[in-house]
């Protein structure tokens, strides 16, 4: 049965699939369904490799009787096939007071597990789309609006553009604006909206991504020094290096091609005019293809399919960089 995000809390349901590119909209959707109910419901967050687990909590049986038992399993896109048969079973069993919350960030349309899940008959289904800006600027007027903050619109636009998407990024900026309001309605313009952004001052995150383009160790040091020191959004850092990475593959492709202006061509600007050209003779094709590849495996880490310390898992990612012919 398949549901749009806006009445996806409205319906009612033992299990419900959340998929599609959106993975912040996807984990908030996910974290609502599975705070709803009593405060005596057993609530779990679990990875594909811990399903034996839900199904231990959600048959135990308690002093009086069976317990209400919700579990999120984090990451079903990396499933395994023995995983994806389990999590299959676990969806045709699950009893109607119960909630399976399975999400599937940026799962391809193609996989096995995918199709299978989609033909479920009481499978509530929910896809979560990249937002496009006006709906994306809507949502982040709204959550301004909330937390009674007083922002420009020329603000507002920048933080629309520079965040599409990334309503994580987006609340911890709003936590940061908030002290700056003191709770007493305070103007706040593009000045100190830049700061925090670092589109006045980008100097610290460029220096980062440009260290780990040259595969210079110092990038762990500078990595630490933003996200501890300077309080950068970690969805930001990876943000901004990724544009890097592509720029370098976009170069890249171009100067295979023979083309006059790769520089045009990859549509280069700022900095990048300057560093890409140096930077790009430290990698190869394959490295530049695997280095995007991890920047997504790190996103999901970071948007909600981990435990661990968001900076750990930037910092093995950067070190996965940083290396020599690195392996997938």
């Amino acid at each position: 049965m398949k549901c749009s995000p806006a009445k996806l809390l409205q319906s009612s349901a033992s299990a419900y699939y959340l998929f599609g590119e959106d993975f912040d909209a996807i984990f908030e959707a996910a974290e609502a369904l599975l705070q709803e109910g009593d405060t005596d419901i057993t609530r779990l967050r679990v990875d594909c490799s811990e399903l034996a687990r839900v199904e231990t909590e959600s048959r135990n049986q308690g002093l009086f009787g069976s317990s209400i038992c919700y579990a999120l399993i984090r990451n079903a896109e990396s499933a395994t096939p023995k995983q994806g048969d389990h999590l299959l079973a676990m969806v045709s069993q699950a009893r109607e007071e119960n909630r399976l919350i399975i999400c599937a960030p940026g799962i391809s349309w193609k996989k096995a597990l995918h199709k299978k899940l989609q033909a479920e008959p009481n499978l509530v289904q929910c896809e979560f789309n990249i937002p496009t800006p006006a709906v994306f600027g809507q949502w982040l007027t709204e959550e301004l609006g909330r937390h009674q903050l007083n922002i420009c619109d020329e603000a507002i636009q920048m933080m629309g553009e520079r965040l599409h998407g990334m309503r994580a990024a987006a609340r911890q900026l709003i936590e940061r604006l908030k002290l700056y309001d003191g709770g007493e309605g305070k103007r706040i313009g593009m000045e100190i909206v830049g700061d925090l952004l670092g589109e006045r001052s980008p100097e610290d995150i460029e220096a980062y991504c440009h260290a780990v383009a040259l595969r210079d160790t110092a990038a762990l040091v500078l990595l630490r020094r933003l996200v501890n020191e300077q309080q950068v959004s970690e969805v930001q850092v990876l943000s901004w290096l990724g544009t890097r990475m592509n720029q370098l593959l976009m170069y890249r492709w171009y100067e295979s091609q023979r083309e006059r202006n790769s520089l045009q061509k990859a549509r280069l600007f700022g900095d990048a005019r300057r560093r890409v050209p140096q930077e790009s003779k430290r990698w190869k094709g394959s490295e530049l293809s695997y280095a995007l590849r991890r920047m997504v495996q790190a996103e999901k880490l970071i948007k909600g399919a981990s435990v661990e310390a968001k900076l750990v898992v930037l910092e093995r990612m950067t070190m996965d960089l940083l290396q020599r012919n690195p392996t997938a």
